[in-house]
């Protein structure tokens, strides 16, 4: 039976990178995708690296100043893959943020950069506000700042190819069936092809995104999971390219942050907020969620008022993981959640939550919290050094 320090399930972004995390201190690991690396959130995201702009209202200073630095590294590691990107954002007589306001967000947002350049803002000249069709009639400011854009799925294939390079195994496609929880770790069952793999763990790492309770439910001893909301954030990609300027944009229905970009000659418009029931292979852009970013870019472009559902090229929806409770999932910590299945040396840890940018760090934090279970190896790498590139 083949043994393991580490076998994580679950091939995204969050996944991958606890495996290149876990192959860089120098320990084995094995990681389980059951369909596709990256195939699930990671490939459905609004494909940015991004500080977390709206987070400041929320007053997540910690998770924005970890996102910027985790963008200013991907900048230097991934360069083929990650790029600079400005982002104009409107400020009108309805807008709940006023310039002042956003001058302050956008302040605190380069001082928790730690002041580096590409955090820099500025205010555009009125002779420049009327770029790309945008509407101008009660326009009271146009603010320009930089995040970065990506290809989410190719990050996350750069990512696991890392961690293969430092001796992690994947097998995918290749379905947890069971688990079964011991003094000294997870004898893990899985099948891959027609072949049913039994192997050994110290501890058994749960990445599955918003699988991560249906994959807890197939491990005994049964675990108590935290209470989670499984919240879609729709995109919708229209006919059109306006040669490059990205925009932020603000719903004039509820105050959401909305992203309209040029992409592959088209325009991605994201994203949403809405609890999702059911399985998360069904997720879908529901009518209702391409018609409010429909009235939203509508809004702000005049000459796309006219677009409707039929307009629509492609769609789809990513699923968040976000802490249960009332309110709006607006306002929900973004914070990575990791749960242990004891105090001590945990046998097992699973992921709740996560974000594309932080991907890296919430790997350290795992490999952290993982260890107490797992024996002395000298590091072979250091993830702060590792270039990815595309395949």
């Amino acid at each position: 039976m083949r043994e393991y320090d580490v076998i994580v399930v679950g091939g995204g972004i969050n996944g991958c990178g606890i495996a290149q995390a876990v192959a860089a201190a120098g320990h084995s690991v094995l990681l389980l995708e059951k369909t596709a690396v990256g195939a699930g959130t990671s490939s459905k995201s609004s494909k940015l690296i991004h500080g977390g702009l709206r987070y400041l209202e929320s007053f997540e200073f910690g998770l924005v100043r970890e996102s910027l630095r985790e963008r200013a590294l991907l900048l230097r590691l991934a360069p083929e893959l990650v790029h600079l990107q400005q982002f104009r954002v409107p400020l009108y007589d309805h807008t709940r943020r006023g310039p002042l306001t956003l001058r302050a967000g956008l302040s605190l947002y380069y001082l928790l950069s730690g002041g580096r350049p590409e955090a820099r803002f500025r205010s555009l000249p009125r002779a420049r506000w009327a770029a790309d069709g945008l509407r101008t009639d009660g326009l009271r400011a146009v603010f320009c700042y930089s995040d970065a854009r990506t290809d989410d799925r190719a990050l996350t294939r750069a990512v696991l190819r890392s961690a293969v390079a430092l001796g992690a195994e994947s097998a995918c496609p290749a379905e947890l069936i069971s688990a079964e929880l011991s003094a000294t770790g997870a004898e893990v069952v899985y099948c891959e092809g027609d072949a049913e793999v039994t192997c050994r763990a110290r501890v058994l790492v749960n990445a599955a995104g918003p699988w991560v309770n249906e994959v807890s439910a197939r491990v005994r001893p049964s675990l108590q999971a935290p209470e989670v909301e499984l919240v879609q954030g729709a995109h919708i990609e229209l006919p059109g390219d306006w040669g490059g300027d990205f925009y932020y944009v603000e719903s004039p229905s509820d105050g959401r942050a909305v992203f309209v970009m040029p992409r592959e000659g088209r325009l991605l418009v994201g994203t949403t907020e809405t609890p999702h029931i059911g399985d998360p292979s069904t997720a879908r852009a529901l009518p209702e969620e391409v018609s409010y970013l429909l009235r939203v870019v509508g809004h702000y472009f005049p000459a796309l008022r006219e677009l409707g559902p039929a307009d629509v090229l492609d769609s789809w929806a990513g699923l968040r993981v976000l802490p249960g409770g009332a309110g709006a999932a607006f306002s929900r910590s973004r914070e990575a959640l990791f749960h242990a299945d004891r105090h001590g040396t945990p046998r097992m840890l699973s992921l709740y939550g996560g974000k594309l940018t932080t991907y890296r760090a919430t790997a350290e934090q795992m490999l952290e919290r993982l260890q107490p279970a797992l024996p002395v190896r000298s590091p072979v790498a250091d993830t702060r050094e590792l270039n990815l590139t595309p395949e």
